[in-house]
């Protein structure tokens, strides 16, 4: 405010000086409770992640350690497992780690059961709303401005089911989800991408495809795979859902 408008408005009595004498009690904090101030070396502007995962049912536990020990795993079971989650967390702190250049992400785009039309836009835009899922398990384990920056340099890349033949995926982390929702053909195909120093975890439920019941491969890839040395194939249960408890309960008679 000008001097000239103030003195204007002292005239007219419009301005009310006293308004502004107790201005230190009208201050509020920005954000209430945390303490923060722009003087802190570590503002509260990028927020660090440094909780650990830790397996919450046996069959959980025996995942993550197979995605320890093994280069190729398959994770079958029902919904609310921790399937997805699981292998997202892992592949982070394999970056995190150094042990792996890259993750990438990879979702078969099929509808549950309806069809929702074009989309607009470039392919990430496209394929947005069917990798939401992996979307969320990975701003779960990083902060909104890392995991922006991440996938703008190439580090975590979205990668077509049906762009990835004729890749060799080296130095990765590659996830499928929802592979039940892939063909025998489109599982073999993802399989053999897999290169060196790279893990690859597939997770599926084949009670859940959106396909025609002998359309789906999962269920066949995994019987084969089962027999095969350094493949893990972990097989969640109901004890393993995580999730609220109302989802095992309704599994037991769906």
């Amino acid at each position: 405010m000008g001097k000239r408008s103030v003195k204007r408005r002292l005239k007219a009595g419009e301005f009310n000086s006293g308004h502004y004498k107790s201005e230190e009690d009208k201050v509020q904090a920005l954000f209430p409770g945390t303490h923060w101030s722009p003087d802190d070396k570590e503002p509260m502007r990028d927020q660090r992640f440094i909780k650990k995962v830790k397996p919450r049912s046996p069959g959980q536990e025996k995942l993550m350690k197979a995605i320890d020990l093994q280069n190729l795993i398959l994770a079958l079971g029902p919904a609310g497992t921790g399937k997805t989650y699981l292998a997202v967390a892992k592949g982070v702190e394999a970056l995190e780690k150094g042990e792996v250049s890259r993750i990438v992400l990879s979702r078969p785009a099929v509808e549950a059961g309806e069809s929702i039309g074009f989309l607009p836009g470039a392919m990430e835009e496209k394929l947005a709303p069917y990798l939401r899922p992996l979307y969320d398990a990975l701003a779960d384990r990083l902060s909104p401005k890392k995991l922006k920056a991440m996938m703008a340099e190439g580090v975590i890349e979205i990668a077509p089911i049906g762009y990835m033949r004729g890749r060799t995926l080296n130095n990765a982390f590659v996830v499928v989800d929802e592979a039940q929702n892939c063909t025998y053909v489109q599982l073999k195909m993802l399989l053999t991408r897999l290169g060196w120093n790279s893990t690859m975890v597939i997770t599926g439920d084949p009670a859940q495809s959106d396909l025609l019941p002998e359309m789906s491969g999962l269920a066949e890839i995994a019987n084969k795979m089962e027999d095969l040395e350094n493949i893990s194939v972990c097989r969640l249960e109901a004890k393993d859902i995580v999730r609220h408890p109302l989802v095992a309960t309704m599994l037991t008679v769906l």
